[in-house]
């Protein structure tokens, strides 16, 4: 048979099985326009390294590099361990990848009962771009993930027979998944996960899920669901509350978004303790898939004499609330993105969301918090929304948000993207401050042969984009911290130092030297969960000898502020992050 033959047949075969088992995501396949050809892909040649296709901005806009051509496994989901090696997946039922399992590794696929040789999982070795193939059981299709105290990445859902699972990845080189089907009491497809102060997990929403539970501890089942009445009162015809933006705030509640309304939750009781006002415009959660983060924390301005610590939460971006209906239509209407951005101090006793507009539309982007307290906004449309063939306009310009400046200022628009990043796209903040940008797959299987019916084929392209911070005019800015000076882990409110190097001379003040920590997030679908940077309480710093400094800093105070785990350190000067070192935090 063919190879066009035997794609075809694959993919008509798995989308009869998609919609006579998810009736509502695919009760719109019949107006798609599938690509004219299906190659079956084969197996990668060996690993490129050290591609260099770097574009600069003359204007200081940061820059982009090509570091890999083939990352054998669509990134659709993406987070960094804390062993310095960064590990995306895709599903498991979009047929073959590039990257083959090692031999004697093949899985049987639950559903078509059939053997699977293809690696749907892949870990990356920061420094060398090395590979290792990660095989995955159940399907991982649309899942979640946070990490646990000892950076064990806990990752739930999916679709399928991975709906119930609960999956479990440790940072060593050998390391495999290991996988609990049966873990959550109800399937969860396109849900959020939080960590909490006391070191569980909450998972909530998903496809026709309008509750919450908690994760089980290892190997065991939950049977208990919480009702979420926001979820109910937030869906509609195409859903537009699904992964539910999560934060958890200072005092142990969450901030929970849905399509465009919000309440406060308190996971101990399981009580409703606020509604905040509605967020107009549009949807912004998937499909409408707009961006959330919280805001920094800077633990130096807040929290004295006993006053309450201020946060504050952006959202940005997403879409009309029809724009997936039309999008999904035979005449295929995309309707553009939205360019608002709502910014809402949570914790004030009656907040209001302050509008701000963003130089582009976008949606299905990624927003990341930089280790020098700025945000950054990647990846996405102009137009449509999530969802195969629903995008249309890539959005390759990157932009800066720089949450302190004054409010018409505060956007910076980037040096542009050249490959497009749509559907399933990804990218994490690094070890050495930049970013990795990787994903896009807006189609229902691999295929990599950009033509008429594929303008946006599956990538497999890797890069790197280096802020602004890091343009080579920085250099002599960037501080560089001693590892051996950095202590391996430290407790709550404990007091402890960083030795660094700076080539600039005497700091002139506390303004221009701070110390920032931060949780790398679970990224997928344009949500960042998890994500979490602070700036911690400055105690002083000295003059060592030669260009070297020491300065001292308050570990975050309680688990509600950082939960218990690992976190990059960074020492910032002038406003450009040292490369940082992994702490532990812990009781």
């Amino acid at each position: 048979m063919g190879s066009l033959l035997k794609s075809t047949l694959f993919l008509i075969s798995f989308l009869l099985v998609a919609t006579s088992v998810e009736p509502f995501l695919f009760n719109l396949l019949p107006f798609f326009k599938p690509p004219l050809a299906l190659p079956l892909l084969q197996p990668p040649a060996k690993a490129e390294k050290g591609i260099r296709t770097t574009v600069e901005n003359q204007n200081g806009g940061g820059s982009w590099e090509l570091i890999k051509e083939n990352s054998g496994v669509s990134a659709m989901h993406l987070v960094i361990l804390r062993n310095n090696k960064a590990v995306f997946f895709d599903a498991s039922v979009t047929g073959p990848s590039l990257l083959p399992l090692p031999k004697g590794q093949c899985r049987v696929d639950t559903r078509t009962k059939k053997e699977d040789c293809w690696a749907h999982g892949v870990e990356m070795d920061l420094n060398t771009y090395d590979m290792r193939p990660l095989k995955v059981i159940t399907d991982t299709w649309c899942s979640s993930g946070a990490f646990d105290e000892d950076g064990n990445l806990v990752q739930a859902g999916g679709w399928n027979d991975g709906g119930n699972a609960v999956r479990i990845l440790s940072p060593c080189d050998n390391c495999n998944w290991n996988e609990n089907p049966k873990g959550l009491a109800v399937q969860r497809w396109y849900s959020s996960q939080q960590v909490l102060p006391d070191g569980r997990f909450i998972i909530i929403g998903g496809r026709r899920q309008m509750n919450y539970e908690f994760l089980p501890p290892p190997g065991q089942s939950n049977k208990v669901t919480y009702d979420l009445p926001l979820l109910q009162q937030t869906t509609d015809d195409v859903e537009n509350n699904l992964y539910p933006f999560v934060h958890l705030l200072p005092d142990g509640n969450l901030f929970v978004f849905a399509n465009n309304r919000s309440i406060l939750l308190d996971p101990r009781t399981n009580k409703v303790v606020k509604e905040f006002p509605i967020l107009n415009g549009g949807s912004r959660n998937y499909p409408a898939s707009g961006l959330s983060a919280l805001l920094p924390i800077d633990l130096n301005r807040q929290g004295r004499k006993g006053r309450p610590i201020n946060v504050e939460v952006l959202i940005c971006g997403g879409a009309p609330h029809n724009a997936a209906k039309l999008a999904a239509a035979k005449n295929r209407v995309f309707l553009g993105a939205l360019r608002s951005c709502g910014r809402i101090t949570v914790t004030k006793p009656n907040p209001t969301w302050r509008v701000e507009v963003m130089p582009t539309p976008r949606v299905m982007g990624d927003i990341l918090l930089l280790p020098n307290a700025e945000v950054l906004i990647l990846n996405g449309a102009r137009r449509g929304s999530a969802g195969w063939y629903w995008g249309a306009e890539p959005n390759l310009e990157p932009v800066l948000y720089r949450p302190r400046g004054p409010r018409n200022e505060r956007f910076v628009t980037l040096t542009p993207a050249t490959i497009p990043r749509m559907y399933h796209s990804s990218s994490a903040v690094l070890p050495d401050t930049s970013i990795l940008v990787a994903g896009s797959n807006p189609i229902p299987t691999y295929n990599i042969t950009l033509g008429p019916g594929n303008p946006y084929p599956t990538e497999v392209r890797l890069e790197k984009f280096y802020p602004p911070y890091m343009n080579s005019n920085n250099d002599v800015l960037r501080p560089t911290i001693i590892s051996e000076s950095a202590p391996a882990d430290v407790k709550y409110g404990q007091t402890f130092t960083l030795d660094f190097t700076s080539r600039t001379g005497m700091m002139t003040g506390e303004i221009d030297l701070m110390v920032t920590m931060y949780t790398p997030p679970f990224t997928t679908h344009a949500v960042s969960m998890n994500q979490r940077l602070l700036i911690l309480k400055m105690k002083g710093w000295e003059y060592l000898s030669g260009s070297t400094y020491r300065v001292a800093v308050s570990a975050p105070p309680s688990p509600e502020l950082a939960p218990a785990g690992y976190y990059m350190v960074f020492v910032v000067s002038h406003g450009v992050p040292s490369h940082s070192v992994w702490i532990k935090v812990h009781k």
